[in-house]
């Protein structure tokens, strides 16, 4: 990220927190990708902040996406007399930080195989922008899109048609998307919680192998390239290996009698 997009995403970060401090209103950013929230968190520790403390400025704050695990998420700010909890089920029910749009064909015998790209391709062409929009979960004939109350209004009455294949868009609670990323679930042994030890064991390969992939700037954690091999993943780290796919790191569950380290990991499938 640029410095002066840093420093704009830290002022109005600043700016955002204060307002909901200082006014008594709940407070949001756009959607941000992995990379921007990494740098968030940068400005949070710059700043002072904890690594355990969801406060900044006085207001406090969470990560939401419109579902548990989305990968594009807004920082919310809340006010004092709001906590998070009340917050995640009044939003439930009003969607007023963030809106869900489920996709369907009108008629499922003449569509086409739409896939994420495609979706994504046909809310770009409405002149959307990107930070506009969250999470997109495709499924077979039909998508959930979630997105900014206003966007999912426009998309609700304009989006009609992806491809050759005629849409019908309605918003709908978040709870009825019953669409969600598919995950496989890896357990085993590794040296250390080092990056390269990890990547080689997740796609089985060697430790140069793994190492050659960092050198090549082809593997990121929390959208950030890794430039060393010695990086120690942080359970919850989002880790995306070019060629490969990507996995979530669940950290530690044990070790063995020779100092190993027992991790488990969830693979995107």
């Amino acid at each position: 990220m640029e410095e002066k997009t840093r420093d704009f995403l830290a002022g109005r970060i600043k700016d955002l927190a204060n307002r909901a401090y200082l006014n008594g209103f709940t407070t949001n950013t756009v959607f941000l990708s992995l990379s921007e929230q990494a740098h968030v968190y940068q400005i949070f520790a710059s700043e002072g902040v904890p690594k355990n403390v969801n406060e900044f400025c006085g207001a406090r704050f969470l990560f939401y996406g419109g579902f548990d695990e989305a990968e594009r998420a807004m920082i919310v700010f809340l006010p004092d007399y709001l906590d998070e909890e009340t917050f995640l089920l009044t939003e439930k029910e009003e969607q007023s930080t963030i809106s869900c749009i489920h996709i369907v064909p009108v008629n499922n015998r003449f569509a086409d195989e739409l896939t994420h790209r495609d979706y994504l391709g046909a809310l770009m062409n409405m002149g959307i922008e990107r930070d506009q929009i969250g999470d997109i979960l495709a499924g077979e004939k039909e998508a959930y899109v979630f997105a900014t109350p206003e966007i999912a209004n426009m998309i609700e009455k304009e989006l009609i048609r992806i491809k050759h294949t005629s849409v019908k868009c309605t918003k709908v609670k978040a709870s009825e998307c019953d669409i969600r990323p598919e995950f496989q679930e890896l357990s085993g042994s590794v040296a250390s919680e080092r990056i390269d030890a990890i990547i080689a064991f997740v796609y089985h390969l060697s430790r140069s192998e793994a190492q050659k992939l960092i050198e090549a700037e082809s593997v990121f954690i929390d959208g950030r390239t890794a430039y060393s091999g010695g990086y120690d993943i942080k359970p919850g780290s989002r880790v995306s290996v070019r060629g490969h796919g990507k996995f979530i790191y669940d950290g530690q569950t044990g070790t063995t009698r020779k100092g190993r380290l027992f991790v488990k990991v969830r693979v995107f499938v």
